[in-house]
């Protein structure tokens, strides 16, 4: 189950496929016309397919395939409910997941802040302090910024500023950075990304 999980959470979008089935074509077919470029496993042609099939039973898809992940998360397969909403909420979850996580791997370090957000102003504070100019994406100057906000939050956030990534790896809020900073590892962590000058 550890293998699936790992391979659902690589990327903003997941489907776990066999290379026979026709509704694992369709939903992949779907997915490429909504613009969105999900990770495909083919657990036929995979050497831990059959463990694969299993956890993915474990997990409650029933059939199989095609099982897919957004944001980490299994969202269904192509019977459920979930699946047969409009293009339109698919594109907006997939599509918004995959530009929050393109944005993310931009450069080493990226804040997705609000501009009238204090705490957001107090992290990149921090960071500059340490000698790091951190990518900042003001998601409330974005006409996505809504769709982004919810993205975050299938992340994982709690508060869906400041977000801080760090080496594409999202790292958490404002709590989960300042307890980094007090115990001397955000110094270590952010090390390869501090400003020589």
């Amino acid at each position: 189950m550890e293998r699936v999980r790992d391979l659902a959470s690589k990327n903003a979008a997941v489907i776990f496929t066999k290379s026979s089935c026709c509704m694992c074509h369709s939903i992949k077919t779907l997915f490429y016309e909504l613009g969105a470029s999900p990770a495909i496993h083919e657990i036929d042609r995979d050497a831990h397919g059959r463990e694969m099939e299993w956890a993915l039973r474990g997990m409650g898809c029933n059939p199989t395939v095609p099982a897919v992940f957004i944001g980490g998360r299994w969202v269904g397969s192509a019977k459920d409910r979930t699946l047969s909403h409009s293009k339109e909420t698919f594109l907006i979850r997939t599509v918004n997941m995959d530009k929050v996580m393109g944005l993310a791997s931009e450069k080493g370090v990226v804040i997705f802040s609000k501009s009238s957000c204090c705490l957001c102003y107090a992290v990149k504070i921090l960071f500059q302090e340490i000698g790091v100019d951190p990518m900042v994406y003001e998601i409330d100057q974005d006409p996505d910024g809504r769709d982004m906000e919810k993205a975050l939050m299938r992340l994982g956030c709690t508060a869906p500023v400041p977000a801080v990534f760090i080496g594409g790896k999202f790292m958490g809020s404002t709590n989960e950075i300042m307890s980094l900073h007090l115990s001397g590892q955000l110094n270590q962590m952010l090390k390869p990304y501090q400003n020589l000058s």
